[in-house]
């Protein structure tokens, strides 16, 4: 099956950044799953420029039931706070996860023909960016509520905390953010070298 590796390095990558999530460094303000993350990005453009939109869409649906399937089984291992994914969690990851990577596949397919790195680096930047947005905001701002039980899990990004640890108080999941935000726009730029590496070999092989 053609569409076989990118299957498996879009599963791969999301299951280790749903393990890689529970590990923190720099004081908390991130994860290690926060470099692991973005790299679905980086598949999703691949099996886009290779094979085409609709191999990329396939991939990408992959990638969001094994990302619900780990949540599933997240929300099923009780730590002292609670189920190590909260529900609030488990639906900003998927509903950003969805949403972000067909967004990347529609901007990818709309630059497909101009020069090899605007496509992927429009459409990772973009979706990178709606995708930080979409979960932050839907598993930790006050401004959304799924009820008492469902948000005392997540009461702790709500807390005020100094901006990027130096800056003005403010609630911690927006420090979270912005940093989860920046890794995924460092990783978007350094993804071009193994994209145009990686899609130069394999449409040499199609061909």
């Amino acid at each position: 099956m053609k569409l076989l590796p990118g299957i498996i390095a879009m599963a791969a990558i999301v299951v280790a950044s749903n393990i890689l999530v529970q590990f923190l460094i720099l004081d908390g303000l991130l994860t290690w799953g926060a470099f692991t993350y973005p790299l679905a990005f980086l598949v999703t453009d691949v099996m886009n420029r290779v094979y085409g939109p609709s191999a990329a869409r396939r991939v990408v649906f992959v990638g969001f039931v094994t990302g619900a399937i780990c949540s599933l089984i997240g929300s099923q291992i009780m730590l002292e706070y609670g189920p190590a994914v909260a529900l609030r969690v488990a639906v900003g990851s998927a509903t950003a996860f969805l949403v972000a990577q067909l967004l990347d596949v529609a901007i990818f397919s709309r630059l497909r023909d101009g020069a090899w790195w605007r496509a992927p680096l429009a459409s990772t930047l973009i979706g990178s960016t709606v995708d930080t947005a979409l979960f932050f905001g839907i598993a930790f701002s006050a401004a959304i509520s799924f009820g008492p039980n469902a948000d005392a899990a997540i009461e702790w990004a709500q807390g005020p905390a100094a901006f990027l640890l130096v800056g003005p108080e403010m609630p911690l999941w927006i420090t979270l953010a912005v940093a989860d935000w920046a890794v995924k726009l460092a990783v978007a730029l350094i993804a071009l070298f193994p994209f145009r590496l990686i899609t130069g070999r394999m449409m040499a092989r199609v061909v």
